[in-house]
C-alpha cells in the first residue's frame, strides 16, 4: 500500500490558477439581441464590400470586354431555352432519324473471314 500513499497529495477538482479570483476573470451573458444587430450590420457591411467590389470589377473592363460578356450570356440563353423548348423523347427521335440517314459505312464490320 506504499504506492498509494504517494497518490494522496494529488489535488482534485479544478485547478486553481495563481491570484484566484482576484483576477476578475468571469464570465458574462451573451445578450443574444446585441448578437443579432451585430450580426445584421456586419452582413451589411459585407454586402456593401461586394457590392463596391463589384462595381471595381466592372470599372475596370473595356467597352468591348463588356459587349462580348453580353454576347455570350445572350448565346447562352438561347442554348438553354433551345435545350429546353425538345423534349427527351423528340431528341431520341431526332437522333434515330439521324442514324437511319448515314449510310452503311458507319455499320460495324464483319469479323468472320468465312462468309
Amino acid at each position: 500500500m506504499g504506492s498509494m500513499d504517494a497518490y494522496e497529495q494529488v489535488q482534485k477538482g479544478p485547478l486553481k490558477l495563481k491570484g484566484g479570483p482576484e483576477l476578475g476573470v468571469t464570465k458574462r451573458k451573451k445578450k443574444k439581441d446585441r448578437d443579432k444587430a451585430k450580426f445584421l450590420q456586419t452582413m451589411g457591411k459585407i454586402q456593401k464590400n461586394q457590392e463596391e467590389e463589384l462595381r471595381h470589377y466592372l470599372d475596370k473592363r473595356t467597352l468591348a470586354q463588356v459587349a462580348f460578356e453580353k454576347v455570350q450570356e445572350k448565346r447562352q440563353m438561347e442554348r438553354v431555352l433551345k435545350k429546353a423548348s425538345i423534349t427527351h423523347k423528340q431528341r431520341v427521335e431526332d437522333f434515330n432519324r439521324h442514324l437511319d440517314t448515314l449510310s452503311e459505312h458507319y455499320d460495324i464490320p464483319k469479323v468472320s473471314w468465312t462468309k
